[in-house]
C-alpha cells in the first residue's frame, strides 16, 4: 500500500455494525480504539471481516487536544 498520508495506525478489526447505509469499523490499535464510519459498499469492496489486520488512515484538518 502506498499512500501520502502520514497518520496511518496499524490495527485489527474487532467489530464492522452495519446500518442502512453506513457501517461503524471499530479497530483496536495496539490497545487503543479507532473508530472510522465507512459506507456499506467500501466495507463489501474491501472485503472487511472482524479479527482481519487493517490500517486506520487519519486526514485531519484539525487536531484536538483535551485534558480533564
Amino acid at each position: 500500500m502506498k499512500i501520502s498520508a502520514r497518520n496511518v495506525i496499524a490495527g485489527k478489526i474487532v467489530s464492522i455494525t452495519r446500518g442502512a447505509t453506513t457501517s461503524i469499523v471499530h479497530l483496536d490499535c495496539n490497545g487503543t480504539e479507532i473508530t472510522a464510519s465507512i459506507t456499506n459498499e467500501a466495507v463489501a469492496k474491501l472485503g472487511l471481516s472482524e479479527g482481519q489486520p487493517a490500517h486506520a488512515v487519519i486526514k485531519a484538518s484539525d487536531v484536538m487536544i483535551a485534558v480533564h
